[in-house]
């Protein structure tokens, strides 16, 4: 690790992206998006349902299971004033699946557009769900972390939140797009092994995935395995201090099941990534497997991951554990709390002189000039970024969320 990654600057890492190479839709057919490959400092580029020639037989792949919701809700006020209310994560219940399936009144924490003409007073908006009108409410009930607490309720106290959702709410597309959602992005911004709702943001790497290549790196003899990680809007927050120490991370919540473990120690704790959500998970499962090591008294509830932890624990530590030590620890742990899934909330930030514990192999796509994911793609390729940006820029890669992919080797 870098002495001291704070002190990056984060000007290094900025790229000229002109408007015309960010993709506004996807490919009409997800596969036959670009792929580039890199290795050993060699670039090149196919078509990414020929993405299993890239992967060795026999590997571990794992990808992010998460679903997109429909979060963005729009109220208007009876001045005629526009509110927004974008839904980023449950507050209570504060579990996801529970939440979704709560009927009658949630509380979630929220981002609120045009706040200064809500200060007070309860939003109402009429919600035909099939054929049957439901009125919800929204009632902001004061500060939480980065946003508001909200407490939706609704009239019809048979409807899940789940279903309102689904109703009512709009589903978010990336503010680069610099368009409405459109119907056509109700299926083109979801992978199609997204099932654990909860997401305000795709994890973009898996929209290229469809059955034939699913289906042929399953040939191939790979393993192919999910963890969740649910994105939040933060995933979009700009780098705005000059070094990145000064940037706070946000917090995302992830699960990972037992199997998922037992399936990376047979592997050797090696494995493939599909998209930086699934690095973030996998990587952020090292240093939970580290804590209940050191702390093995660690309630289930307490499992966090923290921005600097990772090379605050490089600095103070002569021996850390390997990467199975830390697995088999992690596995021990589930075994004595009979846990068969890991919940845990993780800050990680991967910047240039992270050492990586797990992935070995990362599919990604491009990513904006000066943010944390560029910053994670440089530390996956010892900071040869610009070689592959260069690339895709001079070979006409579509960039960003709808854009083409790349598979990232050591």
């Amino acid at each position: 690790m870098t002495a001291d990654p704070k002190h990056i600057h984060i000007a290094d890492y900025i790229y000229d992206l002109p408007d015309e190479r960010i993709a506004k839709y996807p490919k009409a057919v997800r596969d036959e998006s670009k792929l580039l490959h890199y290795r050993d400092g060699k670039v090149g580029e196919d078509v990414f349902h020929h993405l299993p020639d890239y992967v060795p037989a026999g590997a571990l792949m794992v990808m992010n299971n998460t679903k997109v919701i429909r979060a963005r809700l729009h109220f208007n006020k009876a001045t005629g004033a526009l509110i927004e209310v974008f839904c980023l994560e449950p507050h209570t219940p504060a579990d996801y699946q529970v939440s979704f399936a709560t009927r009658g009144s949630v509380t979630w924490t929220c981002l609120i557009g045009n706040l200064k003409k809500w200060k007070e007073g309860v939003l109402e908006r009429p919600v035909d769900v099939e054929g049957r009108t439901v009125m919800l409410r929204a009632e902001r009930l004061g500060v939480s972390g980065t946003g508001y607490e909200v407490r939706f309720s609704w009239t019809d106290p048979s409807l899940t939140f789940s279903e309102v959702l689904e109703a009512i709410g709009e589903l978010p597309i990336p503010p680069y797009l610099n368009r409405e959602t459109e119907a056509s992005d109700l299926q083109t911004y979801q992978t199609v092994y997204s099932k654990i709702k909860g997401s305000v943001a795709a994890p973009t790497a898996g929209l290229h995935f469809t059955s034939r290549v699913l289906e042929a790196l399953t040939a191939r003899g790979v393993e192919l395995d999910e963890v969740t990680l649910h994105v939040g809007a933060g995933t979009f927050k700009p780098v705005k201090s000059t070094e990145i120490g000064g940037h706070e991370m946000h917090a995302e919540q992830i699960a990972v099941g037992r199997h998922t473990i037992e399936r990376l120690i047979a592997h050797g704790g090696r494995c493939i990534a599909v998209g930086t959500t699934s690095v973030r998970t996998l990587e952020s499962l090292y240093y939970i497997g580290v804590a209940v090591k050191d702390h093995p008294e660690l309630s289930p509830d307490d499992l966090t991951v923290t921005q600097w932890q990772p090379y605050d624990y490089a600095a103070t530590t002569d021996a850390p554990l390997t990467t199975l030590e830390s697995l088999r620890s992690l596995l021990d742990y589930m075994q004595r709390h009979d846990l068969q899934t890991i919940h845990a909330s993780t800050r990680i930030i991967i910047a240039p002189g992270y050492q990586f514990h797990i992935v070995k192999t990362l599919i990604t796509n491009f990513h904006q000039p000066g943010s944390t994911l560029l910053l994670l793609v440089s530390a996956f390729v010892g900071g040869d970024w610009r070689c592959i940006y260069d690339y895709a820029l001079n070979h006409d890669f579509r960039f960003l969320s709808y854009g083409d992919s790349s598979i990232l080797n050591f």
